[in-house]
């Protein structure tokens, strides 16, 4: 799960630095407000694992953190 959430906080870094990169002002917000909910659940996961390890509640915050960003990438084109 460590080899995960360290994916994950890097796929963050890129997917938040694609919008930043966003020209237009109406769009970004719009993608970044989208993209909070995703960035919320990894750092509930990330605390998680990193009080109590491997847990039922550590893998459940993982799933939700993966079914959160792959609703955002089909919902939206980066």
């Amino acid at each position: 799960m460590e080899h995960e959430i360290k994916l994950a906080l890097k796929r963050i870094e890129f997917i938040t630095a694609v919008i930043n990169d966003i020209e237009d002002e109406e769009i970004q917000a719009e993608y970044s407000s989208a993209f909070e909910n995703i960035k919320n659940s990894l750092i509930i996961l990330s605390v998680e694992y990193d009080n109590n390890g491997f847990t039922d509640v550590s893998e459940n915050a993982l799933t939700v953190y993966q079914k959160l960003l792959s609703q955002f990438e089909n919902d939206f084109e980066l």
